[in-house]
């Protein structure tokens, strides 16, 4: 199921994000990645990094969150890949952007990209993507359909 938002070179509604440290600290308790990279200042700054650093995974997450925002309970996501260009660091803004490059079918594919926003502004994610369906919104009794 396509419409007329849903054409190659059709923009994906942007997502931006900010990292402040404790939101950092909260995803590694989360998924139990408690690498020092990701929360410790003393650790990364001993490295000669500037902050710590997002868990890359968080990237891929925000690639596919903003693609279901997007689109709703009806995208489902078949692939999804990309690649890190340069790191985010704690206290950081990212902007995600994309469009769309294919529709076929109910195929439709995205390039994406993530970049760091503010004063030290760079691409953190390039090049990423995805392949997605989409069903149509149920229209039986049930949940999602009329009541």
């Amino acid at each position: 199921m396509t419409g007329p938002q849903l054409l190659p070179g059709s923009v994906v509604p942007p997502l931006r994000r900010d990292f402040p440290l404790s939101r950092m600290v909260a995803y590694a308790g989360a998924t139990w990645d408690w690498h020092r990279l990701h929360y410790d200042t003393a650790y990364v700054t001993e490295r000669g990094l500037p902050a710590p650093v997002v868990d890359g995974q968080v990237l891929g997450a925000l690639l596919a969150e903003q693609l279901q925002r997007w689109l709703g309970p009806q995208c489902a996501l078949r692939t999804l890949h990309f690649r890190f260009a340069q790191p985010v660091f704690a206290g950081e803004s990212v902007l995600c952007t994309g469009r769309v490059t294919a529709v076929d079918g109910d195929l439709v594919t995205v390039e994406q990209r993530v970049e760091v926003t503010g004063t030290k502004a760079r691409t953190a994610v390039a090049s990423a993507g995805a392949t997605l369906t989409l069903a149509p919104p149920p229209t039986g009794p049930g949940p999602g359909g009329p009541r």
